[in-house]
């Protein structure tokens, strides 16, 4: 039983040609076992409606191609060449999303030469880890929603080195000085800070006393857009 479900179905039919039972068996396996793929892929990740859906179709487009080369060299270049020119097309991802890009591919290679059982099984296996990584955390080295971007706006006269010092101490865990730029003609200066809150500040608070140090111009507190995570 185990065997059947793990052999190939272009294999068993003994021939190279593919049938059309054949052919809406590897398609439409590989179609949902990639859009189980995209609802696992969107837990707890932010992800777009159109990378969902490219995720979920992806499987059964490279099972059509590999299907159509089935051992044609000629047709293999032509494939190559064409998914070279897709690639170039391509606006550049995460590392998150090139590797669910190569998984999806991968159960699609699988679905296309016939293998439906390894497909799958790689695909609970590889899912099962994503979401069990999602789960843990693991790989965030703290806590991201603590972590913030901070854009103050201060008088030309003031001396923004170590103005905000004290409050920096009062209400977050580390902060850093990423980029002073002057506004208004001159007469202003817009500093912006990565702060990491302490885990029971007060954000209100925390902008409420700076608004007393900088005069109650602008301030901007929201949460850091990371690219630790793009190739």
């Amino acid at each position: 039983m185990t065997n059947n479900i793990f052999s190939s179905l272009l294999q068993s039919a003994g021939t190279t040609t593919i049938t059309a039972s054949t052919f809406f068996a590897c398609i439409i396996s590989a179609l949902v076992i990639g859009t189980a793929m995209a609802l696992v892929y969107k837990f707890r990740s932010r992800s777009s409606q159109s990378f969902l859906i490219t995720l979920a179709i992806i499987p059964a487009a490279v099972a059509m191609v590999i299907m159509l080369v089935n051992g044609d060299f000629g047709t293999g270049v032509a494939v190559a060449g064409a998914f070279g020119l897709i690639r170039f097309r391509s606006a550049p991802g995460t590392a998150k999303e090139i590797a669910a890009i190569f998984i999806a591919m991968g159960v699609g290679l699988a679905c296309g030469v016939g293998y439906i059982g390894y497909a799958a099984a790689f695909a609970v296996i590889m899912c099962g880890a994503m979401l069990l990584y999602n789960l843990v955390g693991f790989g965030n080295g703290g806590n991201e929603e603590l972590r913030k971007k901070l854009t103050v706006t201060i008088p030309e006269n003031l001396d923004y080195g170590k103005i905000f010092d004290d409050l920096f101490e009062k209400y977050t865990v580390s902060h850093k000085l990423t980029n002073v730029k002057t506004t208004n003609m001159g007469s202003l200066f817009k500093l912006s800070y990565d702060v990491e809150m302490k885990g029971n500040a007060n954000e209100k608070d925390f902008i409420d006393e700076l608004r007393c140090r900088n005069g109650n111009l602008e301030i901007s507190l929201h949460r850091q857009e990371s690219n630790i995570n793009e190739l």
